[in-house]
This record gives C-alpha cells, structure tokens and sequence, in this order.
C-alpha cells in the first residue's frame, strides 16, 4: 500500500469518526478521543510523545510529587564515607576513595599513590541518588541554603557597627577641639581688651576656609594640602600640541597627557613632552618624597606641611633617611652576626659567573642595528666548556675529515681516536702511512655515481638483476636488459613470441598457454618468455605498428 493510499484511508476515518458512523479512537487508558478535537492539539510534542494516541501531555502531571520533603532535599555536601586503612581494587590510585578514578581525582596529585604507598589519604565519595525533575534542574536557587545569608546580614550589621563607632569617635575629637579653641579665643579677647591690641587677624581655619572657595582649588582641612586641578588660563591647552588623532592620547576628564605629543622629537628638545617625563624629570622624585613624609608625619601626629615649613620638613626627612639607613645597618649586622655569611657579600669572594652573568636590562635597537636605548646585552654562552682543548690539542675533535677512514678527527695531528694525546706533524705522518698506496690512489679518484657504478657491473656479469627484480615486486625477474639473458634460441624465441601474442589478443586461455609451455619447456619460465614478454610489450607501445611499410610516401 502507497503512502497516498495509507493518508486518503486516514482521512476517510477521521470523516467517519466526526460523522459518528466509526468508532472514536481510544487513549492508554481507555478512554475515547473527542474526534473534533484540533490536531495542534491531540497531537503531541516530540519530546513528549510516546508513540500512542492521547491527551496525557495536555493533562497535568499527577505523579509529580510536590511535598516540601522533596523541595529540601539535596546533597549533603559535609558526608564523608568509609575511609578503608589499605588500597583496594576499582579504588582512585591516587587518594585511594572509592567512586572516582584518578582523573577524576580533585586531590593533590601525588609522586607515589595509593596504589604504590597501600594507604588510604581520603574517605570514600557519598553518592547520594536525587531525582530531579524538569524544572528542579534548571531551578538556579535549587539546593541554596537560606540560613548561610544570616552569615552575611552578621558581617554587613558587624562593619556598620565599627563604621558607627569610628564616626562616634571622630565626633568626640572634634567636640573637644573645638571646646579647646574657645578657651583659647577666650582667652586671646581677654589679653586684647586688657592691652588694647589692635590685631584684628582673623582665624587661621576662616583663612583656609576663604581659599577653599577659591575656583580651582582642592583643599583638605586635615592636612592642609592644597592641589591645583585645573590649568591657567594663560597656558596652552594639551591637546594643541599636537593635532593629529594618532598622536598621544589626550583625556578631556582629568586635561592629561601623558605621553608626548610629539614622539620624534627629543624630550630635552619638546616644549611639552607629556606629564610622565615631567613627573620623572629634575627634583619631581624628590619632592614626591618629601610631601609622602609630611603626610605620613602629620597622620602621626607629627607638626609637618611642606608649603608652611619647608625647611623644617626638609631637614626632618633628611635626618629621617639617615636614622633609617642606621636602622638598616643595625639589622643587618645583627643578621649577619646571628647567621653568618659576611665573606659572601664582598665583590672579590663572589663567584666569576655570577658577577658578570646575564642581566634582564630593557635594550632598544634601531632598523640598521644600531643600539638605542640600554646595554648590549651579553651572549648566551653554551652549558659546554668551551676554548678547552684536551690531550695537548690546538684543535677540536671534529675539525678534520679523514676520506679513507670516512671519520672525524683532529685537524693538528689528524687523529680519529677522541682520548688519544696529540702528536702534531709526526702524527699526520703516521696517518698517511697507515693507508697503503692503492688504497690512497683509490680514495683520492672522483666516485662514480650509482647510475655508472650499476652499468659497470652489469659489464662485469655481478650485477643480480634477477633478485633486483624479485624485489621490485616481479617473481619471474623480468628485466630490460637483454643481454642479462644470456644466448638465446632462436626457434623457441619465436614459439614464445606467438604464444604470447595470441595471449594478448585473447585467443589462448590461461590453461591453454600453461599446457603450450608444458610441451615446449617443461612449464618453466625460460629467457626466451622472458624476451617474447618484452618484444611484445615493445609492439604495443609503438605508435606506428598499424602502419604498413609500403603506404609511407617516400621524402
């Protein structure tokens, strides 16, 4: 039956299902299919089709089980199982756990495991058998403990806690300077209205304070450090040093740049050679240093600002660098008085390649070879020695090509023998000597090629072209050379070169031909095969060999 027949016989049911004259169909179990159903609807999914007709996939799944014993359960992440004392057969050779192998193994690995060492490192794996649904697989909160966050809501209330301290505290420090600084005012009015004083200078905190509202100024109260973050009015801006979009990368955010707009133009030479050369130039460094020691002074506790007292600060920093290469000093002459090892901090007791071995210094060079930028950088030198020449050698072992023995040697004394010692000119000497006069006359002819070397043995007879041809593949030693044949009869060669045509043309079967040779040779292969098989082959690649001699036109 064709599938048109087997779709037409479908759909007469289906009529007759909706006309009531057949039979509704049924479902698994046993209930009938409402013919008028539409079949987007009683048909279903692939992934949740059985095979048989019904309507369970638009039913709900009642076989889903949706107590709270099985939202909670999940796998208990702290169980250990049975740790065995001995390795055991199927157990990770590594850790020597049952349940995985040791690919699977999370340990560190290990030189010699369980299965070399017998003993046990870790339990064995619990596996625990959770079904899981659809939806219980693709829940991201499945197994998610709800009572690990209250570690976190503790952490979170812990820091508020300090941060609300640390406020606190700083609140009361500033409640009693500022009460300190009205005993102290109280105090200046009542020595300007005993002695009339006419000083009417203000506050040092309303000085600092009208400078903070100053535009361009960042000031902070503490330190009394003041940052200019905008640039004059009078200077050039950054980015029309240079307005190409390749040159150096200007940020409108901060108004930086800190490469140099023009990078072939010399530093020294540039009006502008970008922020990093500035910071790095002149006494930036040092200046850097000394304002991190007043700030780091002053968060002490110590009286220090650079911009109030620069000559103070620099003569503390100063004496502060001395007492610190002191401090230096004293630890290390206590180190090396506890643990010894002064004799190797001396240049002269410090080993030769370790004094002058390689450094990593940054080196730049130009297109032609040229060093720019850096030291040249030493020569990677071999882990052999080199420039030693053992045995009272001038030369290396290698250096000399001995053609008779076809062997290295020594080019001073033209030894092939790596231990012997060198004996200079009495040992090339004894050398030449060694060969005899043919064999050195021998040596120093020109060597003839394969090619000449093979036709000189087959003038000689002692080339073996028959076993040259049963390697090739040919077990009959068919060659192309006649004259390896030897002398040939002309009657039998005759015989063959029938018998073979006829083979070629089909007109003699295999048995045929074996029993021809049988008669005529004993069924053995003879040079005369050998030959018929070449002059006939010779035949059949010749273009002209249809072509009769008394049709060609005379020139």
């Amino acid at each position: 039956m064709s599938a048109r027949e087997e779709l037409r016989k479908k759909r007469e049911l289906e009529e007759a299902r909706k006309a009531g004259t057949a039979p509704a169909e049924l479902d698994e179990d046993g209930k009938p299919i409402n013919p008028h159903i539409p079949q987007y609807i009683s048909q279903a999914p692939w992934y949740m089709d059985t095979g048989k007709p019904g309507l369970g996939h638009q039913r709900l799944n009642r076989e889903y089980d949706s107590s709270a014993d099985k939202l909670n359960k999940w796998y208990d992440r702290s169980a250990k199982g049975y740790k065995a004392q001995r390795f055991r057969k199927g157990a990770c050779e590594n850790c020597g756990a049952m349940g995985h192998s040791k690919k699977d193994c999370v340990e560190r690995p290990r030189k010699r495991g369980a299965n070399k060492t017998n003993s046990v490192t870790q339990a064995d794996d619990v596996v625990h058998d959770i079904a899981t649904d659809f939806d219980a697989k693709r829940d991201r909160w499945n197994g998610y403990d709800p009572s690990s966050h209250k570690r976190v809501v503790e952490e979170y209330a812990a820091v508020e806690d300090e941060r609300r301290r640390i406020q606190e505290d700083e609140l009361d420090k500033q409640n009693s300077i500022s009460a300190a600084k009205k005993v102290v005012d109280a105090g200046k009015q009542k020595i300007k209205d005993e002695f009339g004083s006419s000083d009417e200078d203000e506050d040092d905190e309303d000085k600092y304070a009208d400078n903070a509202d100053a535009v361009g100024q960042n000031v902070d109260a503490n330190n009394r450090i003041t940052v200019r973050n905008l640039r004059i009015r009078e200077d050039t801006a950054k980015y029309l040093m240079n307005l190409d979009i390749e040159s150096a990368h200007y940020d409108p955010k901060t108004r930086s740049m800190r490469e140099a707009p023009h990078s072939d133009v010399k530093p020294e030479d540039s009006a502008f050679a970008g922020e990093n050369y500035v910071r790095d130039s002149g006494d930036a460094a040092g200046i850097q240093n000394t304002q991190l020691f007043a700030w780091q002074s002053a968060s002490r506790g110590h009286d220090m600002h650079v911009q109030a007292n620069p000559t103070a600060t620099e003569m503390a920093h100063g004496a502060f660098k001395v007492k610190k290469e002191e401090i230096k000093d004293t630890h290390k002459n206590s180190m090396l008085n506890r643990y010894g090892g002064e004799e190797y901090l001396s240049a002269s007791n410090i080993p030769r390649e370790i004094r002058l071995g390689q450094t990593d210094e940054y080196v730049e060079y130009s297109r032609s070879g040229q060093l720019l930028k850096g030291k040249e950088r030493a020569v990677a030198k071999s882990k052999y020695e080199e420039d030693v020449f053992p045995g009272n050698h001038s030369s290396v072992f290698g250096s000399w090509f001995s053609v008779q023995s076809k062997s290295w040697g020594y080019k001073c004394c033209h030894s092939t023998i790596y231990t012997s010692y060198c004996q200079g000119e009495a040992g090339k000497e004894a050398a030449k000597t060694t060969f005899s006069r043919h064999e050195i006359e021998e040596a120093s002819k020109p060597q003839k090629s394969l090619a000449d070397q093979h036709k000189d043995k087959i003038a000689a007879g002692t080339a073996d072209l028959k076993g040259r041809a049963e390697r090739d593949g040919n077990k009959y030693g068919f060659t192309k050379d006649p004259q390896a044949l030897g002398d040939l009869d002309n009657d039998k060669l005759k015989i063959a070169v029938d018998r073979e045509r006829r083979r070629k043309e089909n007109k003699l079967s295999r048995v045929e031909l074996e029993e021809e040779a049988a008669k005529v040779d004993g069924g053995k292969v003879t040079a005369e095969d050998i030959e018929a098989q070449r002059l006939v082959k010779l035949d059949e690649d010749d273009p002209l060999r249809h072509v009769n001699a008394n049709d060609v036109l005379p020139l």
